[in-house]
């Protein structure tokens, strides 16, 4: 790990809040030794509540390395990913993620995911949010033509 790296995204982290952005977070993706990827929560700015830090710096990474998968590469950000961070990092493929504050230290600061790592264990019927299941024969179909498809990006 290279404390630089986290530097970098702890310093993200400032810069995002102190320019109204977002929140107080910041993450960095790494390849090589070099920083190929930036972020800061833009989540108030954008009015995306995608927008977190750890999001748009796989975002830039994936632009600016022209891939849509980080393998090879290490992310570095100022706090534990919230859930769907989490999952966005799964679906990218780094080698590593190093972090500073803990889901407990957001937690406190106001920012508390909790809930989240609570439902997903929960079945969908059982969530808090109404969740309904439509099952759509069409929408399957879509699946079999992906899997009949020639030249398909495996992912």
């Amino acid at each position: 790990m290279e404390t630089s790296f986290m530097e970098q995204a702890v310093r993200l982290s400032f810069e995002g809040q102190r320019a109204g952005l977002g929140g107080p977070f910041g993450a960095v993706v790494v390849k090589d030794g070099r920083i190929v990827g930036r972020g800061h929560n833009q989540v108030t700015s954008t009015n995306d509540p995608t927008a977190h830090a750890e999001v748009v710096a796989i975002r830039d990474a994936c632009r600016n390395l022209g891939t849509f998968q980080l393998t090879g590469c290490e992310i570095y950000t100022s706090c534990e990913p919230c859930p769907m961070c989490l999952g966005a990092i799964f679906w990218a493929r780094p080698d590593a993620v190093y972090y500073a504050c803990t889901h407990a230290d957001a937690s406190d600061a106001g920012f508390d995911d909790s809930f989240i790592y609570e439902q997903v264990a929960v079945s969908p019927e059982k969530r808090t949010l109404k969740m309904v299941h439509l099952p759509w024969p069409e929408a399957r179909e879509a699946f079999e033509e992906w899997k009949r498809s020639g030249g398909k990006t495996d992912y």
